[in-house]
Protein backbone atom coordinates (compact mmCIF):
# COMPACT_ATOMS: atom_id res chain seq x y z
CA UNK A 1 0.00 0.00 0.00
CA UNK A 2 2.85 2.40 0.83
CA UNK A 3 4.44 1.72 -2.56
CA UNK A 4 1.17 2.54 -4.32
CA UNK A 5 0.78 5.82 -2.41
CA UNK A 6 4.40 6.70 -3.19
CA UNK A 7 3.91 6.02 -6.90
CA UNK A 8 0.69 8.05 -7.01
CA UNK A 9 2.39 10.95 -5.23
CA UNK A 10 5.31 10.78 -7.66
CA UNK A 11 2.94 10.78 -10.64
CA UNK A 12 1.08 13.79 -9.25
CA UNK A 13 4.32 15.72 -8.80
CA UNK A 14 5.36 14.96 -12.39
CA UNK A 15 1.95 15.97 -13.71
CA UNK A 16 2.08 19.22 -11.75
CA UNK A 17 5.50 20.05 -13.17
CA UNK A 18 4.29 19.45 -16.72
CA UNK A 19 1.28 21.71 -16.18
CA UNK A 20 3.45 24.46 -14.72
CA UNK A 21 5.92 24.20 -17.57
CA UNK A 22 3.23 24.46 -20.23
CA UNK A 23 1.90 27.63 -18.58
CA UNK A 24 5.32 29.28 -18.66
CA UNK A 25 5.65 29.63 -22.41
CA UNK A 26 8.08 32.29 -23.52
CA UNK A 27 6.09 32.72 -26.73
CA UNK A 28 4.17 35.82 -25.63
CA UNK A 29 3.70 39.46 -26.61
CA UNK A 30 6.01 40.80 -23.88
CA UNK A 31 8.95 38.72 -25.12
CA UNK A 32 8.15 39.51 -28.75
CA UNK A 33 8.30 43.22 -27.89
CA UNK A 34 11.82 42.73 -26.47
CA UNK A 35 13.21 41.44 -29.78
CA UNK A 36 15.22 43.82 -31.95
CA UNK A 37 16.83 43.60 -35.37
CA UNK A 38 20.55 43.07 -35.07
CA UNK A 39 20.33 40.78 -32.04
CA UNK A 40 22.46 37.68 -32.23
CA UNK A 41 20.90 34.21 -32.32
CA UNK A 42 22.12 33.69 -28.74
CA UNK A 43 20.41 36.90 -27.54
CA UNK A 44 17.12 35.80 -29.08
CA UNK A 45 17.47 32.35 -27.50
CA UNK A 46 18.10 34.02 -24.12
CA UNK A 47 14.68 35.68 -24.44
CA UNK A 48 12.63 32.90 -26.09
CA UNK A 49 14.47 29.72 -25.18
CA UNK A 50 15.49 27.07 -27.70
CA UNK A 51 13.55 27.21 -30.97
CA UNK A 52 11.12 24.47 -31.87
CA UNK A 53 12.33 24.42 -35.48
CA UNK A 54 15.14 25.94 -37.56
CA UNK A 55 16.16 25.67 -41.18
CA UNK A 56 18.98 27.23 -43.17
CA UNK A 57 19.09 28.08 -46.86
CA UNK A 58 21.86 30.04 -48.58
CA UNK A 59 23.14 31.61 -45.36
CA UNK A 60 19.70 32.62 -44.06
CA UNK A 61 18.61 30.83 -40.88
CA UNK A 62 14.87 30.79 -40.12
CA UNK A 63 13.67 29.71 -36.68
CA UNK A 64 10.24 29.23 -35.14
CA UNK A 65 9.21 29.20 -31.51
CA UNK A 66 5.77 27.76 -30.75
CA UNK A 67 3.28 26.06 -33.05
CA UNK A 68 1.01 26.97 -35.97
CA UNK A 69 -1.57 28.66 -33.75
CA UNK A 70 0.83 30.67 -31.55
CA UNK A 71 4.37 31.42 -32.67
CA UNK A 72 7.27 33.78 -33.08
CA UNK A 73 9.47 33.49 -36.15
CA UNK A 74 12.89 35.02 -36.72
CA UNK A 75 15.18 35.28 -39.72
CA UNK A 76 18.94 35.51 -39.19
CA UNK A 77 21.61 36.49 -41.68
CA UNK A 78 25.29 36.71 -40.87
CA UNK A 79 24.50 35.72 -37.28
CA UNK A 80 22.18 38.71 -36.70
CA UNK A 81 18.40 38.83 -36.56
CA UNK A 82 16.96 40.64 -39.56
CA UNK A 83 13.18 40.13 -39.29
CA UNK A 84 10.65 38.93 -36.74
CA UNK A 85 6.99 37.96 -37.09
CA UNK A 86 4.40 36.64 -34.69
CA UNK A 87 1.01 34.98 -34.84
CA UNK A 88 -1.65 34.32 -32.21
CA UNK A 89 0.04 36.09 -29.32
CA UNK A 90 -2.95 38.12 -28.12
Amino acid sequence: MKKLIGRVAFALVLLSLLVLQSGCSKVNQDNYDRLESGMSYEEVVDILGSPDDCSQVMGVKSCTWGDEARNIKAGFMGGAAMVFSASGLK
